[in-house]
């Protein structure tokens, strides 16, 4: 496997302490109050039966998505608040893996993360469970090259340099793609990088392609700087999108991680249909709207993706194949068991 250490980048060095500091608001949160989202702490309370009320720690959303509609109108906290819980918002949405690591020190209870990087963390000591499933972003992730690259085909990726994140959505679809164009996967030059820094490095031309999700592609197709020379449906990825939940707290509140899957299924649905009333829900201005030509990029993607739903037989064995994906191609040591993470939403009551 051919591989570098994370290249160095001409980042701003305000924008690298602005996300390390979000980076340990996830992390570092206090533990939760007497009012009982501890598992393990004083609140055992049980939702409404208990008098209390159950605070569920997710990370804050951000300006767009259903999360931070339900953040801005209060449907979500009124959903919760039938079954005696409420939100409490901390830290920010980000990488999977801090997330996961804070769930197991039980400092975060709902976190949101695909497949291959969860499996990367359920290979280590998982303390979560996935609840819901999205299926797999045929439109809004792929390999992303620049404009006038030259680069035409995932052929043309050998010999060449991709950005990835480890472990994750970026190092998966790579390895995909390679395996589906019979292109052994030391043929491409793998660089680690965190998908925060990587569109700077790509548009130093640092590195010829990028690996990448919705989530950073957007901008750079809006602003009419790269493609996708092959997208999510190309590659054939099952990479989909799943909401985690602290073992513990799924143990103790049952009706809660219900209500929040109820949740989550219909306004889901209701952003398939609505794309653009998700978006630049607090602000459109900013670092953090999405406006002009990124807009209508994000709207297409969504309005073609999944909703958040059950997770079913049929999906259990796609997640299993990207188990055995990543120990064949020893992304992991051995395959991860994942169907033993996993809750049948409809189950809990």
């Amino acid at each position: 496997m051919q591989v570098t250490r994370p290249l160095r980048t001409t980042a701003p060095a305000a924008l690298l302490t602005a996300t390390a500091l979000l980076a340990l608001s996830a992390c570092g949160t206090s533990g939760a109050d007497s009012t009982g989202a501890n598992g393990s702490g004083s609140g055992s309370g049980s939702g409404s039966g208990s008098g209390r009320t159950v605070e569920v720690r997710i990370p804050d959303p951000g300006n767009s998505g259903v999360l931070a509609l339900g953040k801005k109108d209060g449907s979500l906290d009124k959903a919760l608040g039938k079954v005696g819980a409420k939100v409490k918002w901390t830290g920010s949405a980000g990488p999977f893996a801090p997330a996961a690591q804070a769930m197991n020190a039980d400092q975060l209870d709902i976190a949101t993360g695909s497949i291959t990087s969860g499996i990367t963390s359920l290979a280590q000591r998982p303390g979560f469970k996935f609840f819901t499933a999205v299926d797999p972003d045929a439109a809004g992730e792929g390999i992303l090259v620049r404009d006038g690259s030259g680069i035409e085909s995932v052929a043309d990726l050998v010999g060449r340099k991709v950005a990835v994140n480890q472990g994750g959505t970026g190092e998966y679809l790579l390895l995909k793609a390679l395996a589906k164009a019979k292109i052994p996967a030391e043929k491409v030059e793998r660089v680690y990088l965190r998908p925060d820094q990587t569109a700077a490095v790509l548009n130093a031309g640092q590195v010829d392609a990028w690996a990448v999700w919705a989530t950073y592609a957007v901008a750079e197709i809006g602003g009419g700087k790269a493609h996708f020379v092959a997208d999510g449906a190309a590659i054939g990825s099952d990479n989909y999108s799943l909401n985690a939940v602290r073992t513990g707290f799924a143990e103790r509140h049952p009706e809660i991680v219900r209500a929040l899957y109820d949740y989550l299924h219909e306004a889901s649905a209701q952003e398939k249909k609505d794309p653009a009333a998700y978006l630049n829900v607090f602000t459109d201005v900013g670092p953090t709207a999405v406006t002009g030509k990124a807009k209508e990029v994000q709207t297409g993607f969504t309005a073609q993706g999944g909703t958040v739903d059950t997770i079913g037989p049929e999906d259990i064995a796609r997640f299993e194949a990207v188990a055995a994906f990543y120990a064949e191609q020893k992304v992991t040591k051995e395959k991860v068991d994942v169907a033993a993470h996993l809750l049948d939403v409809e189950k809990l009551t």
